[in-house]
């Protein structure tokens, strides 16, 4: 799958990302681009990002998502809200196992990649 070795060598981290990329490269059009820090799931626009908070800080969590929105999303779940530009809110969610990615989390992602087409 494009984009898991940036999850390497973690197998719980590589195992999280196949199954959200799947079930996100399943929306009509999306592209994934892979840089050197993240995988960015594009529509028209990004809307979704998946990347490994151990590249840049001592953390157990194996994997990170953000979501991009036009407005903002309310959830326990989301760890941190921040608002880069007057059009958009980033929520970043750890996920910690494949049950993470869930009913909520995918309606989160079809809501920005609904707002980015």
């Amino acid at each position: 799958m494009v984009g898991e070795q940036l999850f390497v060598p973690d197998e719980r981290a590589v195992e999280i990302y196949r199954v959200f990329a799947r079930s996100v490269s399943a929306l009509a059009h999306v592209r994934l681009i892979v840089t050197r820090s993240q995988v960015a799931f594009w529509a028209r626009h990004p809307f979704a990002y998946a990347w490994n908070p151990s590249r840049y800080i001592t953390s157990a969590v194996p994997m990170v998502v953000s979501v991009a929105t036009n407005g903002p999303l309310s959830s326990s779940r989301i760890k941190e809200v921040v608002h880069p530009s007057p059009r958009t809110w980033m929520h970043h969610i750890e996920l910690r196992s494949v049950t993470d990615v869930d009913e909520e989390l995918l309606r989160w992602v079809v809501q920005a990649y609904q707002e980015a087409a």
